[in-house]
């Protein structure tokens, strides 16, 4: 009752009682995001800056992603005057939430009054946009920042409700299909919403964010198109359509935009960091590397640089750039996911440096960070596995005998992320007969449609939804994951999917697509999970960031693809990293025999294969194989016991 009290004394002017009240809600609760935020602004009203100060920091720390901490350091650094702590403080206030209004307000006066009248402009325009939108909206949009998905959809449909043709609530209501996972929705929201107002930039622009997601790649390069037309020396908008270019493999386009927005922009990291990762990924590894250096040299905190130059995993760092990185990560006010990039680079480098000691704190300190972003419940999985060795049962398959789709094309390379996927994968798709693709997300949006729009602690309507699907439906799913996945196709027989998560879904994949291979790549836990816990991964993979819950992911993996060897006999080969490396030729003709491909030598000449690779070794399957990770983890055994336990009886009997 204290913070609620605290509030409307702050609301009825007595900052001192506010301060008061919600000081006494933090001795009940001492994490209280409302009570030390209210306690913040009172103190800035009592002109009491550092304990102010302090309350912020203390709020950060539990909350790094909450817009209105930072929004509450710049009204107190504004106030201060400290108008460069002022601007930054608000520039993260919006990263984590646009919809704060008066952080724009304050950026645009602020930019105004250091000439930098771009920037002021669009600050002011964002401003002039929020204040134009009913109220309902503004919270709306809060709400979804701030991660109150529920409470935003409700109050979303509420107003639509009211206002149908609403183009700003059909964006805000697609925002939160695609945060729910629900992308067909979304899509149709964007393409209605466009519809009532084709100029609408900004829904344009989601409109092709949620077409890559759903894997509509030409779609989406049109609609990225249009935004140029719309505006052709937008700089954004020409980095939005190279982005696109790359998803549709046209790589010499996006590189020749990524250089042309260079020219305008020359000091734009973000724009190298793109740039980079295009390099990277058709193998011009040194150019990659210059450009990372350039996102780096123009913001030496801009952590992604620093692990994009680590994840190579074949880049040396020098002492003056692990110098630099260690200034940068110790420094106060740097955005939380800079941090955490940075403490997974350090980790990198020192362990190239045999550092030990110093690598492992690096890496535990990033996988701290990242966990506080993460949602990630080792209870929900651990159900999530139990559902599906409970409906996937001897007798749903029996029923749906011949029911899916009978194209033999996919081959399904399923794991655990750093198992050896991308090296199974890099094999195969140099066999003449087979097309490597990409981690496909289609099995996986598919899982999410068939459970339906849910709140995250309601009963999942999947797996246990597919003993109730009509028999034409499979044929159907599995039609569409072929169309849906055409378009990285290039003509060969067969084509690889090596999303690892798949390994959850093997009945579903065996129900709609009973004539696909599915491939399991293992490699030994200790190497694996460590090899994992050492990654810092673009997007999902929540469960590496520690070690326990890591421990206990492999675990459950293990026994849910036990479950699957039981009532899918002889349909999945298990291939051991261990053994690839120690007879690379044996595993190949084995590999090959087992997705009916005659052998070819190219696929022991793997590394001189030229093609996309996306994953985080992709260097590394540029080059023979060695055997120098097998046992890296072993530097850091001092410090894995909890990764140990964790794992139980599955390290004993690997």
């Amino acid at each position: 009752m204290s913070v609620e009290q605290a509030k409307a004394a702050l609301q009825g002017g007595d900052p001192a009682g506010a301060a008061r009240l919600a000081g006494e809600a933090l001795k009940q609760t001492p994490e209280s995001t409302d009570a030390l935020y209210v306690r913040a602004v009172a103190l800035r009203y009592l002109d009491q800056y550092e304990e102010a100060r302090q309350t912020l920091d203390r709020l950060k720390s539990l909350r790094p992603g909450y817009g209105r901490a930072w929004q509450e350091e710049g009204h107190l650094k504004s106030r201060y005057g400290e108008t460069d702590g002022a601007i930054h403080a608000y520039e993260e206030a919006i990263s984590h939430n646009p919809a704060l209004t008066a952080s724009w307000h304050a950026l645009a006066s602020l930019y105004r009054s250091q000439n930098r009248a771009g920037e002021a402009q669009r600050a002011q325009a964002q401003f002039q946009r929020l204040s134009g939108l009913p109220r309902e909206l503004v919270s709306v949009a809060s709400f979804m920042h701030e991660g109150k998905l529920y409470k935003a959809e409700r109050l979303c449909r509420a107003f639509l409700q009211k206002h149908p043709h609403h183009p700003e609530a059909m964006r805000l209501l697609a925002n939160l299909g695609v945060k729910l996972h629900v992308l067909d929705d979304a899509e149709f929201l964007l393409e209605s919403a466009l519809e009532f107002q084709p100029d609408f930039v900004i829904a344009r622009v989601d409109y092709v964010d949620v077409l890559q997601r759903r894997q509509r790649y030409q779609r989406a390069l049109e609609e990225a198109r249009k935004l140029c037309d719309m505006d052709p020396k937008n700089p954004a908008f020409q980095s939005l359509y190279a982005n696109q270019c790359m998803s549709v493999g046209d790589y010499d386009e996006a590189l020749t935009i990524y250089d042309r927005v260079l020219k305008e922009m020359p000091d734009n990291s973000q724009v190298y960091l793109v740039q980079g990762h295009a390099l990277k990924t058709v193998g011009r590894q040194q150019d990659a590397i210059t450009a990372y250096h350039e996102a780096a040299r123009h913001r030496p905190w801009f952590g992604d640089a620093w692990w994009s130059l680590a994840n190579l995993k074949t880049y040396t760092f020098t002492d003056a750039e692990i110098q630099t990185m260690r200034e940068q990560e110790a420094s106060a006010g740097i955005p939380l996911a800079d941090r955490y990039h940075l403490c997974f680079a350090l980790g990198k480098a020192l362990e190239d440096r045999a550092e030990w000691t110093e690598s492992f704190e690096y890496y535990r300190r990033g996988n701290d960070m990242k966990r506080q972003e993460t949602r990630y419940s080792t209870e929900r999985t651990e159900k999530e596995f139990r559902l599906q060795r409970e409906t996937c049962t001897p007798a749903l398959f029996e029923k749906y005998r011949d029911a899916g789709h009978p194209a033999p094309d996919p081959i399904f390379i399923v794991g655990l992320p750093r198992a050896g996927s991308t090296l199974l994968e890099q094999i195969l798709a140099s066999h003449s007969r087979v097309d490597g693709t990409l981690e496909l997300p289609n099995i996986m949006a598919l899982a999410h449609r068939l459970d339906g729009r849910r709140r995250v602690d309601d009963e999942p309507r999947y797996p246990g939804i597919l003993s109730e699907l009509p028999a034409g439906k499979l044929a159907a799913f599995g039609q569409q994951y072929l169309d849906d996945t055409a378009i990285y196709r290039e003509g060969a027989a067969f084509f690889t999917d090596k999303m690892p998560n798949n390994f959850r879904h093997i009945g579903l994949i065996h129900l709609i697509l009973p004539n696909a291979k599915i491939i399991d790549a293992r490699r030994h836990p200790m190497a694996c999970c460590f090899s994992g816990f050492k990654q810092l991964f673009a997007e999902g993979q929540e469960f590496t960031y520690g070690l326990e819950q890591m421990g206990h992911y492999y675990r459950g993996y293990v026994e849910l693809m036990d479950h699957w060897d039981r009532v899918l006999p002889g349909r999945i080969l298990r291939v051991h990293h261990e053994d690839v490396v120690e007879d690379l030729e044996t595993q190949v003709r084995r590999l090959l025999e087992f997705c009916g491909l005659e052998f070819e030598p190219a696929c022991l000449d793997f590394h001189r294969t030229e093609r996309v690779v996306r994953t985080a070794s992709s260097e590394q399957v540029r080059q023979p194989i060695n055997k120098e990770g097998l046992e890296q983890w072993r530097h850091y055994e001092p410090w894995l016991d909890p990764l140990k336990k964790a794992l139980g009886p599955v390290l004993d009997a690997y």
